[in-house]
């Protein structure tokens, strides 16, 4: 048996930040130490394991076997051990807190507004900092730089690696603008295949529609890329159609300058899910946090975050 006596337990908080951040710097500037102490520390928990912990490969500190199976069971011992400290919970009506929330502006518009809208009355001292995706989302919560990620399953496929949390589905509709004469009632595969179309992203990467519609091997005449978020307003008053999500079409009050109809084809709805990380899974503030989000979209079930069918709303679907 280990004699905890003769080991200063600082080592372990050491270890969790170097595996955590990878960097003798980044850990060095997490802690809030110079990085000369932190690679003094590195090479006394080197000692200490008979490992050398991480090891330079290239340009980037890669872990070691012994060290990658360490580092789940410190950080979760760990994070019970701030439980313990903590002494009492978070209450929200008091308590000053700032989360940290990485989602994408679609998101933000679709799904947090009313929770943000809502905290000024339930959580005064509440704030939070919301910021996009990018291609480093996964980084950045593993390395702590978030409380919360939002994001799309498809899009993460490494999400089952976390605690995750399914949130909410939203469908894609077809979107025209409500004067355009080329497009009636409904629209064809072949009008889709041929009519000017207008191609999401995702920042450097296609839509979830627009994968969706390659694997499926439908053709499109794009004449327009952008992102996603800006597709209702760029169809207005021009000839493009393009495929949307039905939330946000109706988070932007789209259905009154768009005519929504269904796809031609049938598509996979998106699937919106919370992930955090294990040491999150017990802390009050990230437990109220999620709390709060699932009750968030429980109240939004129905489609659209109001509620609302949009296709039953919009004219000329045949559904009013």
């Amino acid at each position: 048996m280990v004699d905890l006596n003769r080991i200063d337990l600082n080592l372990l908080v050491a270890f969790d930040a170097l595996m955590t951040e990878r960097s003798v710097t980044r850990a060095a500037h997490r802690l809030n130490v110079k990085q000369s102490a932190m690679s003094t520390t590195l090479g006394r928990l080197r000692k200490l394991l008979g490992d050398p912990v991480l090891v330079r490969q290239g340009q980037a500190l890669v872990a070691t076997p012994l060290a990658e199976s360490l580092f789940e069971p410190v950080s979760e011992a760990l994070a019970r051990i701030e439980l313990v400290l903590e002494h009492r919970g978070f209450n929200p009506t008091s308590d000053h807190r700032t989360f940290n929330i990485i989602a994408s502006d679609r998101t933000t518009l679709t799904f947090l507004h009313p929770f943000i809208t809502a905290l000024h009355d339930e959580a005064p001292n509440v704030r939070l900092n919301i910021t996009p995706t990018g291609d480093d989302y996964a980084e950045r919560l593993q390395r702590g730089l978030a409380d919360l990620l939002l994001i799309p399953r498809e899009v993460f496929v490494q999400h089952s690696h976390y605690p995750h949390e399914v949130l909410y589905q939203d469908r894609f509709v077809c979107a025209v603008d409500a004067a355009n004469e080329q497009v009636g009632d409904a629209i064809t595969l072949e009008q889709f295949s041929t009519l000017p179309y207008l191609a999401t992203s995702s920042g450097r990467t296609p839509s979830i529609a627009e994968m969706q519609l390659d694997f499926l091997g439908v053709s499109r005449n794009t004449k327009v890329i952008a992102g996603f978020s800006l597709a209702p307003f760029l169809l207005r008053g021009g000839p493009l159609i393009t495929l949307i999500h039905e939330r946000l079409a109706l988070a932007v009050g789209a259905a009154s300058w768009l005519r929504l109809l269904e796809p031609p084809i049938e598509l996979k709805p998106l699937t919106e899910i919370m992930v955090w990380t294990p040491r999150a899974e017990r802390e009050p503030g990230n437990k109220w946090l999620r709390i709060e989000l699932r009750r968030q979209a429980t109240a939004t079930a129905t489609r659209g975050p109001a509620g609302v069918d949009l296709l039953a709303q919009a004219p000329g679907t045949g559904r009013n």
